[in-house]
């Protein structure tokens, strides 16, 4: 498992990880420097203070990304496995279930219902002019 963190895409990312986070302290003290010196200022302070938040972010997102190619691995190699296990059973899978339970709504609204000259005669006006560029944008 820990092989697929060894693939020539993973190591740019370690890569990239590391550089981040060292750049991150290097900037911190950077920051702490500019902040004691004649002409720093509390928002270098406030800076040299911040950096580090931003390499333990780094450090964070490293952890989850490795942390989610494992588990997206583990989870197809089961799903390879249990076909084959059991033919007759056609379970949809529980994240396809979950999925479509917090699905209740549809992805595209229904239209609205039309606006009568009498209800609102500037709205209805600006529907008319709305149909107008959607016949002209489909004729071409």
């Amino acid at each position: 498992m820990l092989r697929s963190l060894m693939t020539p895409r993973w190591l740019l990312l370690h890569v990239l990880f590391i550089v981040a986070t060292l750049a991150t302290g290097y900037l911190a003290v950077w920051q702490w420097d500019r902040a004691h010196d004649a002409g720093g200022s509390f928002q270098n302070l406030g800076y040299a203070l911040q950096w580090p938040l931003f390499g333990a972010f780094t450090i964070f997102l490293w952890i989850k990304l490795m942390r989610m190619d494992l588990a997206q691995q583990r989870g197809e190699d089961s799903q390879e496995a249990t076909p084959e296990a059991a033919p007759e059973e056609e379970q949809p899978a529980p994240e396809a279930e979950e999925s479509q339970r917090r699905r209740t709504r549809p992805l595209v609204p229904p239209p609205a219902p039309p606006v009568d000259e009498d209800e609102d005669p500037e709205l209805a006006e600006y529907n008319r002019y709305l149909a107008g560029l959607n016949e002209s944008d489909t004729t071409r």
